[in-house]
Order: C-alpha cells, then structure tokens, then sequence
C-alpha cells in the first residue's frame, strides 16, 4: 500500500491541476516503486493524457520548462524551490534502429501502452492520488515482494531497445539489494551489442551509481558474470586469480571487492578501491627466496597510469580524474615512527592536505581487506596525530602557503615569468619544510638568489 502523505503536497498539486484541466495524471516510475518499499523518495515522474502544448499552457512559462518535447516531457516547477517533477504525455513508440531511440514518437497513447514501454516491472507501476489507486499491469508489486528486478516483456527486446537497460539492471538490484530475475541476465550476454552503442557519459553515471550501493561489490559480480565488466572495466578482470603473497587471504579481484565495500559510500572513492590494485597483475613477479609468493614493485604507480587512461573513458572530470590517480598513486604509504616532521610535511606537500582523509580511508580498507585480522589503523593512526600537530604550527604545506610569491621571485631576480619561478618557489618550498621558521618574506627574499642559482 502507498500512504498519500508520504507524497508532498507541491506533487499532489501537480496531478490535481492537470485533472482539473481534464487530463489523466499519474505517478509513475521509481518513486512508486520507492513509495512501495517505503524507501526515501528523491525524482518524481508524472504521466499524463495531456499534450506537451497542454501541460506547458496549464503551468504557464513561469513554472514549466520543455526539457524533451519530442519525448512529450515538461519540467514542472512545484511549489518546493528546489522541486522539479517531470510530466511526461503518454507514449507509444516505434522501433529502436540505433539501440537507444525510438524511430518514432506517438502521443496518442493510452495509460496502459506506457506502462508497456518502460523497462522494469517495478518501474512500471501507476499511482492515481485522488483515487488512491495503484495500476499494476505487469505484476511489479509481485516482483518487488520477491524483490527482483524482470523486464516487461521480452527481455532481449528491452535490452536491445535502450543498451543502458542491462546495466541499469544490475545497478537497481544492486542499489535495492535485490536479485536479478534469470530470463533478464540471461538476456544481458545477448545483447551486449547494444549496450557498446551507450554514451561513455551514461554508462559512467550508472557506474558511479552502482559503487554508491551499499553492498557495492555484488554489482561488479554481476557485471563480470553479465560480460558488462568486460565492457566497462577490463583491466579489472585481469586481477581475477591473481595470486599475491602471504599477507593477503584473497586473489587481487576479491581482496579488491572486499576493499571496495570497505571504503565510505563516496562514488570517486570507491572507483579508487576498486582499481587500488589494478596494475598488480602487470607488475607480478615470482619472488626466488620465497615459493608461491608474488611481489608487485611499484604496482601503485603503473595502476596510476592506468586509472587515468580508465577515467579518460569514462569521461570523468579534471578534478574527478585527479582525485582518482592521486588515492592510487599514494595508497601504498607505510609509516615508521622516525619520520621527521619535514618528511610528515613532504608527505602531506605530496598527497595534498584536502585528499588525506580519502587516502587514509583507502589504506584502513585497504589493510582490513587483507583478511588476515590487522588493526586497519596501524599505519594512519599515529600518522594523523602527527599531521595534526605538523598542522597546528601552522607550517606552509604548498607553495601558495608561502610568505613569497611569483611577483617576489620576478622582482628579486629581475626576470619575466617563465619556468625558473615555479623552480625557485619549489625549491623554497622544501627549505621551508625542513625548517618552517624560515617562511618568513624578508628571509625568503635572501634565500631566492641562492636557492635560484643552486
């Protein structure tokens, strides 16, 4: 059963006006099927009998905006600042030529032919508010008690309609911790065809919403099981029956899983988890003194390298991009008490202090993941008491915490800008982190000269 006060009141207002108007309106979508689970509910849908013109005239150019006409969807503006419910006319469509639109778009449907295009049981389920009737053509409230995930209809024919649907499918079950019903991933190896044909964009965004799972882990399985993984991520499948060395229980695919659902639910994050280890396998060498085991020399640093080949495909941004590489490249720091404070400064110069409270997450999952029962702790524990009080000195840790600047060097030196000034503040950098009392501007002037011509 669905409770009507559950559904803001600014929604109810956007169905009500359009019967008003004569038309049929309807919840529909994930926020039915959320309802149903009673779970937190974010985007909601409408479909509706009226036109794109209609529901553009009822809501007037203030409050509706033609987001998709040619889909017959207006964005309805509700009465919550913040609240953007799409309105969708009723549709039927012609055949998919390119795997991800229809060659045709017919607003002379029926609630019912709606409901049969859409890709999922569970998502094909209506809600008349005023009535309180929910419209179930398809026994999704059958499957939601199962809690499965089956296509309407044919699922070579869902599949090959839109190629993100198998992926979306192995992303809700994995967001809903549900299974995935075996005539629909059967049907995912068949039609993988279609899913290559997806936007690198799209497929990335399900991606990331699949690693914000809470049990992120068995979406990737199902990926790998499906072929998906192949697609999406295969230098992954590489670490599967990759064999480390004594301190691991687990081949690098597992011990990579288990780390993954170890981390905070952040989606850039939990990608860094899951690819830690991913330029293991490249860098596996049998060790001579001790049979059976493997060392991977500086895997950290090829994995680097391959993670940001992986975000360039995925079409991650700059700044997600650099994250990524970053939690890598450095996730394999160990810490020994005779650190100076000049190397804890270098460490946190390198890493940067904004991303140190990831990488540690990375390490502590890391180590807990390793299945031999150790303290996840022992390598950031006293590391972090020694930041902070490196960090209460109030010690420059990156150039622009320096007294000087690129002006100062220009000045003191009597050259233009060019790369001799990023060496000489990088050079004063490095005194300054042996010996923070010497940011100060008068004894950096001094020392520019110096450090300038060494």
């Amino acid at each position: 059963m669905i409770d009507p006060k559950q559904i803001p009141d600014d929604v109810l207002s956007v169905c009500r006006r359009l019967r008003q108007a004569g038309f049929e309106a309807y919840l529909v979508g994930g926020s039915v099927r959320d309802l149903l689970l009673g779970r937190s509910l974010g985007d909601f849908d409408v479909a509706t009998s009226a036109r794109p013109e209609d529901i553009l005239r009822i809501f007037g150019a203030r409050f509706s905006v033609p987001t998709g006409l040619q889909h017959g969807t207006v964005t309805v503006l509700a009465g919550e600042p913040s609240r953007q419910v799409e309105v969708t006319t009723f549709r039927g469509e012609g055949a998919y030529l390119d795997g991800r639109h229809p060659s045709v778009v017919t607003f002379a449907a029926t609630l019912a032919e709606d409901l049969s295009r859409r890709d999922f049981t569970m998502n094909a389920i209506a809600y008349e508010p005023q009535a309180g009737a929910i419209i179930d053509l398809h026994q999704g409230q059958q499957d939601i008690a199962r809690r499965l995930v089956r296509t309407v209809g044919d699922p070579i024919q869902r599949f090959s309609e839109d190629g993100l649907r198998p992926m979306r499918a192995v992303r809700q079950a994995t967001q809903l911790e549900f299974e995935v019903d075996a005539s629909t991933l059967i049907a995912i190896p068949a039609t993988l065809d279609a899913f290559r044909k997806v936007s690198a964009e799209r497929v990335r965004d399900e991606l990331l919403k699949l690693l914000f799972a809470p049990c992120p882990s068995r979406g990737i399985e199902l990926m790998r099981q499906t072929g998906l993984l192949a697609e999406v991520l295969p230098e992954l499948l590489a670490t599967l029956g990759c064999k480390q060395n004594r301190f691991h229980k687990h081949d690098v695919y597992q011990h990579s899983l288990a780390t993954l659902d170890a981390v905070p639910a952040e989606p850039i994050l939990r990608l860094a988890a899951l690819l830690h280890d991913v330029g293991k396998p490249r860098t596996q060498t049998a060790q001579p003194d001790a049979p059976g085991e493997f060392g991977f020399f500086k895997h950290e640093y090829v994995g680097a390298e391959m993670v940001e080949a992986i975000a360039g495909r995925l079409r991650l941004s700059r700044a997600e991009t650099e994250l990524l590489v970053a939690l890598v490249a450095h996730h394999m720091f160990f810490y020994t008490p005779d650190w100076t404070d000049g190397t804890v400064r270098r460490f946190v110069n390198r890493v940067q202090a904004e991303r140190l409270g990831l990488l540690f997450s990375l390490r502590e999952a890391d180590i807990a993941s390793r299945g031999r029962g150790e303290d996840p702790e022992c390598e950031t524990r006293e590391l972090r008491a020694r930041i902070a009080r490196v960090a209460a000195e109030d010690a420059a840790l990156r150039v622009k915490d320096l007294a000087v600047n690129g002006a100062d060097v220009m000045r003191v030196l009597g050259v233009g800008p060019g790369p001799q000034v990023g060496r000489v503040l990088a050079r004063l950098l490095e005194r300054v982190l042996d010996d923070p009392a010497l940011n100060q501007k008068d004894t950096l002037e001094r020392l520019i000269p110096q450090v300038a011509s060494g």
